[in-house]
């Protein structure tokens, strides 16, 4: 029996969250790491956490939970990207008042199916990037 291509894609999608918590036979507790995002021009703490539950890794991108983001700093744009797969985002802007970085991250307020562990998190790109720095301990 042929599997329909969005059953593909949904079973791909699944496979491909890696989480940095819940362990199962399959997957052992993970060690305990820090994760946090700065902004490359000022410094500032974007997003941080020790707390497994409060991050993910999915496509070589880290989705914060919101508690673990420094709303303060971070403002929603009416920017939008739309991807065929996961439905469409909102870019988020750094704003401390006296520096301005647009689309440091994204948050998918309503992902289609299959990608509903990103929803309302906030997106960030791993490691170095033009307007963000991750640092992992």
């Amino acid at each position: 029996m042929m599997t329909s291509f969005p059953s593909q894609i949904l079973r791909l999608a699944q496979r491909r969250f890696r989480y940095l918590s819940k362990p199962s036979a399959d997957h052992p507790a993970p060690r305990k790491m820090k994760v946090t995002i700065k902004d490359r021009a000022t410094g500032t703490i974007l997003a941080e956490t020790t707390d497994p539950n409060q991050v993910l890794s999915f496509e070589g991108n880290w989705y914060f939970a919101p508690d673990a983001v420094n709303q303060s700093v971070l403002k929603l744009t009416t920017d939008t990207y739309t991807c065929g797969y996961k439905g469409t985002c909102n870019w988020i802007t750094f704003d401390d008042g006296a520096h301005l970085t647009p689309h440091v991250a994204w948050v998918y307020p309503a992902p289609k199916a299959g990608y509903e562990n990103i929803a309302g998190r906030y997106g960030f790109y791993a490691g170095a990037r033009l307007t963000t720095i991750e640092e992992r301990e």
